[in-house]
């Protein structure tokens, strides 16, 4: 049987609505030889669009082209550009594709449920059964159809019985993160609107966490308020009290998607559109009693599952920060994932890098840049059956360092960035603790510290605190060439501290390093934000900048800090420093190099006459 590829789309693993979707996927691909690419990222969850950028980078990451097809859960996705961005993607690389609960794009398949009808019929139960009046919203992403679709159906539901929505103050915009269900009730309670006969939610995850907050605040469900949701996820099923939701086969779209892809590479006839059947479950929540709960026994069992799992996956955690906030390299950073790799027994995994991780300390952004993933990376660390190898260079395009030989394999990508900056990803092969585990993303953010934490140490000077000469050369570079296309000045200082031999000798070498690093501190805080000052070595340093400006101000900036300084530390000798510099409109002809020399020597003419 031939080996089939699918990537998969999706944000937000660690969500039940898509870890349901990926149980369906990843059981019909097992059974049917296909290889199953999952691209995944966790953005939305800090409110830091630096921090979004370098989680969207790996959506940069897979040629669709290569793929056989392609998965895509849109309605994951908060961010309207990545979502339609991915889309279009897909469509430019011609490759067959099923989108899940989204019928924007008429070039792909889609599986979706009639979100309005279902969410309708779940509105007018509360509102003639439960007699319900008053009515808060927790609503999706405004630019999500699923969530269009079910704040809409809410809306006519009130209309046709002539209830009165207040959407100023009873709305609340959510992402579909749990944590959006928390952020609502705060935002209700602060607002000292009354409390409504109903909290209607647009998906399990913000009712659970709304339901437990109100809980907190002392109000019972139902007795007080209804809560509803709508995906009826597991812990919907074992909340206490159980949750009115909506019936949806999460789990057979998954497979069904799956199914439909092989059918379209086949070349069998698909129908363009599949609906799935969803239904109310009118439980606890809104004060009916659902006839098909889980025994008590069943429940206990899940619970102590996934509490003896998180267990152990904050012991590992605790292990892997405590390991990573020592490590100076790459290899002890290494070393620290081996151990959490034996622990959740990994048998396939990868790091892959970014060809120049450790140099590229100032990165652009991949959204501001050409969109596409760094041509060249590399895997310091190649896991497979708890031995260890490494592949020196790689083509992104290829994605695996080693690429795999067999079907139905299940891999997960995840990003790897600080900030913005992006440094990679890792893989992670037939192993779910991705999907399993909500630590995952807390730990794959552990390793992208600590991988720029390690850069940092390459091109920064530990005692000063500013660039090294590694450092200098590469952030001076980028100065110089941009002046060198731009044809506008650029300016070199060559410092050298003065009698620093005579401060070791006669008051200690620690003596000599606050010296050396008062020097650094008063070149730093004269540089501007565009300006770039390093240590070259010993007692000597360094400082670029553009500009005639940066010339004329830098020095006399310098020196009167020094003066400053002494006049305020009670020392027995006096911090000063020969200052020399060049300003030139350089060519292509010239070098960085060139420079530095140039300045080395206009600074020793000056400590010459001195």
């Amino acid at each position: 049987m031939s080996v089939r590829s699918v990537a998969v789309v999706v944000s937000g693993m660690d969500e039940e609505y898509p870890y349901q979707i990926i149980q369906g996927i990843n059981k019909f691909a097992k059974e049917n030889n296909v290889n199953i690419s999952y691209f995944a990222a966790f953005a939305g969850i800090i409110d830091s669009r630096d921090f979004d950028l370098g989680e969207f980078s790996v959506y940069n990451l897979p040629d669709f082209s290569k793929f056989d097809g392609v998965i895509l859960l849109s309605n994951t996705f908060s961010n309207p550009d990545i979502r339609n961005s991915i889309a279009e993607k897909v469509k430019a690389a011609k490759t067959p594709a099923v989108i899940l609960e989204c019928r924007d794009h008429p070039e792909f398949h889609d599986i979706s449920i009639d979100n309005y009808t279902v969410m309708k019929k779940l509105v007018e139960h509360l509102i003639e059964v439960h007699e319900a009046k008053v009515f808060n919203f927790i609503a999706g992403p405004e630019s999500n159809p699923e969530a269009s679709d079910r704040y809409r159906a809410f809306r006519d539901a009130l209309a046709e019985h002539d209830i009165e929505f207040d959407e100023e103050n009873r709305l609340f915009k959510g992402l579909f993160r749990s944590f959006d269900g928390i952020k609502a009730i705060e935002s209700f309670e602060s607002s000292g609107m009354s409390m409504p006969d109903a909290f209607v939610c647009a998906n399990d995850s913000m009712a659970l966490t709304a339901m437990s907050s109100l809980q907190r605040m002392g109000y019972k469900v139902p007795e007080d308020v209804i809560i509803t949701g709508f995906d009826n996820i597991q812990n919907a099923r074992n909340a206490c009290p159980e949750l009115t939701t909506i019936s949806r086969p999460l789990f057979d779209s998954g497979s069904k998607a799956c199914s439909i892809l092989l059918d379209i590479m086949d070349g069998k006839d698909v129908p363009r559109s599949t609906i799935l059947e969803a239904e109310p479950v009118y439980s606890e929540s809104c004060g009916c009693c659902n006839e098909d709960m889980a025994s008590m026994k069943e429940f206990k069992k899940i619970i102590y599952s996934k509490i003896e799992h998180t267990n152990i996956s904050v012991h590992m955690l605790n292990r892997l920060i405590a390991d990573l906030a020592e490590a100076q390299n790459i290899e002890d950073c290494i070393k620290s994932i081996e151990k959490v790799l034996i622990m959740i027994d990994c048998k396939k995994f990868s790091l892959c890098l970014v060809e120049d991780w450790e140099d590229a300390f100032k990165i652009t952004s991949l959204e501001e840049d050409t969109g596409s993933y760094p041509p060249v990376l590399t895997a310091p660390l190649v896991w497979h059956n708890d031995e260890r190898r490494s592949v020196k260079k790689f083509p992104s395009s290829q994605l695996y360092p080693e690429p795999l030989k067999t079907g139905g394999n299940i891999s997960y990508f995840l990003p790897l960035h600080f900030s913005e900056r992006c440094l990679g990803y890792y893989i992670m092969t037939n192993n779910d603790f991705p999907i399993n585990s909500v630590l995952c993303h807390t730990m794959t953010m552990c390793i992208g510290n600590a991988i720029d934490k390690i850069s940092k140490l390459n091109v920064l000077d530990p005692l000063c605190k500013i660039y090294n000469r590694n450092g200098f050369n590469i952030n001076a570079d980028f100065l110089f060439k941009k002046c060198i296309s731009e044809k506008s000045p650029f300016t070199m200082f060559f410092i050298d501290l003065d009698g620093l031999k005579q401060i070791n000798d006669t008051y200690g070498h620690k003596e000599g390093d606050y010296a050396i690093s008062s020097v650094a501190a008063a070149l730093k805080a004269s540089c501007g934000s565009s300006d770039i000052c390093g240590r070259f070595g010993g007692d000597e340093f360094v400082a670029a900048g553009r500009g005639t400006k940066f010339a004329e101000a830098f020095e006399k900036k310098v020196m009167k800090k020094l003066e400053k300084l002494n006049n305020g530390a009670d020392k027995p000798y006096s911090i000063a420093a020969s200052i020399g510099h060049i300003t030139v409109v350089p060519s292509k002809e010239d070098t960085l190099l060139d420079l530095i020399e140039r300045a080395d020597e206009e600074m020793y003419k000056i400590k010459n006459k001195r």
